[in-house]
């Protein structure tokens, strides 16, 4: 009889040893389909509430639900095997207090069976994040630009231009640092400021529009494969993925006109 060897999923320790070593690579993740196309190449999925722009339509992450959350996450970790899976939660869940933030990433955990969640905020969420930690949730955070706050900011503008501005953004990342969250991701940072704080916090820094001196990048997965009909400006589109669907279904739709689709070899005939 065989023994079979179970595939071993990274965790959120095997990401915080990575602090200064290989670079980390992370994707965003919404579905089983995607997942299981980039498990093998990435050390990190994220279940972002971009899904909530991506495949559902709205207009900003603000849209995103718990319910939702958990959907998307469950599909991700049964098409996935060794990559970490973080689950974004969404607004509203965890900023109240301490409580309803724990209850609500337990619940995240236990329903999708992912290894960690994510929230946004830097010194504000610094007790959450220590209460969360302290209790077995591991947390990654994300400074710089939170998508969450983004009528706050006025829109989605870099962070960090204006010198007298970065005190605080390194405060954040220190005090999410200390909190006991294994990762943060710096959004939207400009690049001077993401890699002074990349060397001096203790935890890998994960960059998205920062700079390729973070300990990782993330992106979201439709916009570098040219899914999406417009991406920011730091984004390297790595395929036309667009393009393709659209002339397939345009010669699908040819085909199905003229009555050349489906091919006669491939209709089922009956029997002779």
């Amino acid at each position: 009889m065989s023994a079979q060897v179970a595939t071993k999923r990274k965790t959120a320790p095997d990401i915080l040893a990575r602090k200064g070593g290989e670079p980390v690579v992370a994707l965003t993740a919404y579905s089983a389909l995607t997942a299981r196309l980039v498990d093998p190449h990435a050390d990190l999925l994220l279940v972002g509430d971009s899904v909530a722009m991506v495949e559902h339509g709205l207009p900003s992450t603000l849209g995103a639900t718990l319910d939702m959350m958990i959907l998307h996450g469950a599909s991700v970790l049964r098409g996935s095997a060794t990559a970490l899976v973080v689950v974004d939660m969404p607004v509203g869940t965890y900023e109240e207090s301490r409580e309803i933030a724990f209850r609500n990433a337990a619940r995240l955990m236990s329903e999708t069976g992912c290894g960690a969640v994510k929230l946004e905020g830097g010194a504000k969420m610094a007790e959450t994040i220590a209460f969360l930690t302290a209790r077995g949730i591991p947390v990654m955070a994300h400074v710089g630009l939170t998508p969450q706050s983004v009528n706050s900011f006025g829109g989605f503008r870099t962070q960090g231009r204006e010198r007298e501005a970065w005190g605080a953004i390194e405060a954040d990342a220190a005090a999410v640092a200390t909190a006991g969250a294994f990762a943060v991701v710096l959004e939207g940072v400009v690049e001077p400021l993401a890699i002074r704080m990349t060397e001096a916090i203790p935890i890998p820094t994960i960059g998205i529009g920062a700079s390729a001196q973070c300990d990782g990048q993330i992106l979201v997965l439709e916009d570098m494969l040219g899914l999406t009909p417009r991406v920011p400006r730091f984004v390297r589109r790595f395929g036309a993925l667009g393009d393709a669907v659209s002339e397939a279904v345009e010669a699908y739709a040819a085909g199905v006109k003229d009555r050349s689709f489906p091919a006669a070899e491939n209709v089922y005939q009956p029997k002779e």
